[in-house]
């Protein structure tokens, strides 16, 4: 996949979408009910690029404050959606060490991980960072996920949804109609390069999450190092 083309198009289709009101709203964000959990294998940026976003997310909020906006603490890339949420999933019905032991064997790498979060792009429902990959390695950890859990009877959903690519970072959902409309899309359109800076790291976490990866509500399973 070309990152820059598919970046661009989901950009200037959100935009379009932005102008003649044809965005969509998350009903669930603020709901009490929302049950909907599950497990995720993610990477979290570090400080300098968390702030960077937040700078971002100011100008975004200055213009708007009634939208979502990822706190620093929420802020990840998901490498698989190992258990995709869903109403009421709980971790007793799992063994957590199996899946462990079988991600373990998925990580092996010789190479850190290393992406670039360079630019923004947007859904009709969200917006997000941009990120590039320096090598393979995401993306080598994935295809091994996707044969070993194949091979077992572990619960799993993976690409259940859609077949994960992309390395972005998702900072802002809509939630209600936007104001001042061509002042948040002028804002977007400043930050549509923006280097938020490059990440290194050899750490993946496991985690027991809601939709939006709340920290109220996720759970570190393990920690792994790639090796």
């Amino acid at each position: 996949m070309n990152l820059v083309d598919h970046y661009n198009e989901l950009y200037q289709n959100a935009v379009r979408k932005i102008k003649s009101d044809e965005y969509s709203m998350d009903n669930f964000i603020d709901s009490p009910v929302d049950k909907r959990r599950g497990i995720t294998l993610l990477i979290r940026p570090n400080n300098p690029i968390k702030k960077n976003i937040q700078n971002f997310l100011d100008d975004l909020s200055n213009n708007d404050p009634n939208q979502y906006y990822q706190p620093d603490s929420d802020i990840h890339m998901t490498v698989m959606s190992i258990i995709s949420c869903y109403n009421d999933f709980n971790l007793q019905s799992i063994c957590i060490s199996d899946y462990i032991n079988l991600i373990e064997k998925s990580i092996k790498s010789e190479r850190k991980i290393e992406i670039n979060f360079k630019g923004i792009t947007a859904s009709p429902s969200c917006i997000m960072i941009q990120g590039f990959f320096h090598n393979n390695t995401i993306n080598e950890i994935r295809d091994n996920l996707r044969t070993n859990f194949k091979k077992s009877a572990l619960q799993q959903s993976l690409d259940l949804r859609y077949s994960l690519q992309t390395a972005h970072l998702t900072v802002v959902r809509f939630k209600q109609p936007l104001i001042n409309k061509g002042n948040y899309l002028q804002v977007m359109e400043n930050y549509r390069d923006y280097n938020f800076g490059t990440l290194t790291t050899d750490t993946i976490n496991l985690v027991y999450n809601d939709w939006y990866q709340r920290k109220k509500f996720t759970k570190e399973l393990y920690k792994f190092k790639i090796k």
